[in-house]
């Protein structure tokens, strides 16, 4: 690992192993609602090679270029030389960050994501003053906002606001019956605006008569400024996190995540980010971490008599699920039968056309700047779900729910979205989804 790391980032030495062979250009995000050369991952890998070389300078074309990235990882699953095009997309991302600078919107976005107490009065204050700037889609579960602003669209669904946040409603240790103790990472998004995910998942440790120890002092982990460029962010928040998770993680089973993006950036990025900053013992201790830390639906699928308690319960034959592929659970964890074969015991299953085509949410500045991108992206991912004829889309990622959400609503669906832990906490309840 250590020397292939020292390599990692030559972009001519990777744009000289890159073969031309095009098999990443069918499964490429941006070549499929933006098909040129120059946006596809050997078009990208091509000009970092001429940056390198000085033969390109890092302008604010290239800068469009490199930012028009979805970062979905396709195009290193099926790469026969197994190329890192998104990990030197996200190192080019800096050398961005660092000669532009960082918009205003995104610079107080990552302050307030470094700052957990201030976020939580933000959060406060949103829920309070929401209806001024939004209105409530119930059924969705979302927001539709009245103005264009930089990162509200004009009719556009967004995430709910809740009054209390995930961390802040519950004590910090909960018992449930002492049959094991784990520690819950809820992922900002679940924490502020999903919380049903949270709740859904004491629900089923509670069933499980397992412990709970809510880390109240985790900060996010760091995936929106990663893929932005922010890498001051990034080392601030990573060990923080990681010297607060060695407080505990001797006391607790496993560290659950209910969420792809977080999951992978703890489990995967933050040893790759410390490696190639040469900052090799954050490194080391990232990766001791790791043989603890679990997407939700991996540990309980794997570790527990979850799938026995919900084979007693049946089916519910009145709702139809489809399952959607988040890229950061798939192609980087290799995590997708574990919440079918959860879902499977309750609810009617029918697997979309392309389950693990990415649904085009592609981090703060698609969703921001490249907002066009992110809409023709959800539009095929849309069609598809509305084609199994699904009452419901489900994903381990709330990344992906706020970009599904939104293209559901856009096309008119039927189809609402929710995390398999909540398909699966209604299923324990016997509740409709």
């Amino acid at each position: 690992m250590g020397d292939k790391a020292k390599n990692l980032f030559e972009y001519t030495k990777i744009s000289d192993d890159c073969i031309k062979c095009g098999k990443c250009i069918p499964v490429c995000t941006i070549h499929r609602v933006h098909p040129d050369e120059t946006t596809s991952p050997r078009g990208f890998i091509d000009l970092l090679g001429a940056h390198e070389r000085g033969e390109l300078e890092l302008d604010r074309t290239a800068k469009e270029i490199f930012e028009s990235c979805f970062l979905c990882t396709h195009c290193v699953d099926v790469c026969p030389n197994d190329l890192p095009t998104d990990m030197v997309i996200e190192e080019v991302r800096k050398e961005i960050a660092d000669k532009y600078g960082i918009a205003w919107y995104k610079r107080l976005f990552f302050f307030l994501l470094r700052h957990r107490k201030i976020m939580d009065i933000a959060s406060k204050l949103g829920y309070v003053f929401k209806s001024c700037a939004v209105q409530t889609d119930e059924r969705r579960g979302g927001l539709v906002s009245r103005f264009n602003l930089p990162i509200i669209k004009k009719d556009r669904l967004l995430p709910s606001m809740a009054s209390t946040s995930v961390l802040n409603f519950y004590p910090e240790n909960i018992d449930h019956g002492g049959k094991g103790r784990v520690a819950i990472f809820i992922g900002c998004l679940a924490n502020y605006n999903y919380t049903g995910i949270g709740h859904s998942l004491v629900k089923i440790l509670k069933a499980l008569e397992i412990d709970i120890f809510f880390a109240k002092d985790q900060k996010c982990c760091s995936a929106p400024a990663y893929f932005t460029g922010d890498f001051d962010t990034v080392e601030n928040l990573t060990k923080k996190n990681i010297a607060y998770f060695e407080s505990f993680i001797d006391e607790v089973d496993a560290i659950i995540v209910p969420e792809a993006t977080c999951s992978a950036m703890i489990k995967h990025d933050w040893e790759i980010f410390f490696r190639n900053r040469g900052m090799y013992d954050w490194a080391e201790r990232a990766k001791r971490l790791n043989r603890k830390i679990f997407m939700a639906t991996e540990w309980l699928a794997n570790n527990t008599r979850l799938p026995q308690l919900l084979e007693e319960k049946g089916v519910n034959q009145d709702i139809l699920v489809t399952y959607h592929d988040p890229c950061h659970a798939r192609k980087v964890q290799g995590i997708f039968k574990e919440p079918r074969t959860l879902i499977g015991k309750n609810y009617r299953v029918e697997e979309m056309s392309e389950p693990d085509r990415c649904c085009g949410f592609g981090g703060v500045t698609i969703q921001t700047e490249k907002f066009h991108l992110a809409e023709a992206a959800g539009k095929p991912k849309a069609a598809m779900i509305d084609a199994t004829g699904a009452d419901v889309v489900a994903a381990e990622c709330s990344a992906c729910r706020m970009q599904i959400s939104n293209a559901l609503y856009q096309a008119d669906s039927k189809a609402i979205f929710k995390n398999p832990i909540e398909l699966i906490a209604d299923a324990l309840e016997g509740r409709d989804a």
